[in-house]
């Protein structure tokens, strides 16, 4: 039930199966390996098994960052940015 917390590339797993209902939507688990499946998106829940990750994405550049930006949720942010630029 962990939640990962950025997108990443599996380099080593032990049964490694992700719960990715919240990106995609499906509700069936999806099982990651090395060979055929290796990409892990943050905001995702592992639900069985292991595995290590190199990091290749975090807040905004991730793909839960990307949705959230295309989605609007990021604006107030930007916005309080600029202000203290000021």
């Amino acid at each position: 039930g962990d939640l990962l917390p950025s997108d990443g590339i599996l380099i080593q797993g032990n049964d490694l199966k992700i719960d990715e209902s919240s990106l995609t939507g499906e509700s069936d688990q999806v099982k990651k390996s090395l060979e055929k499946d290796p990409m892990l998106l943050s905001g995702t829940h592992v639900m069985e098994g292991s595995g290590r990750m190199v990091v290749t994405a975090v807040g905004i550049n991730s793909q839960t960052g990307i949705i959230f930006t295309l989605l609007g949720a990021g604006e107030g942010d930007e916005e309080k940015k600029v202000k203290k630029g000021k």
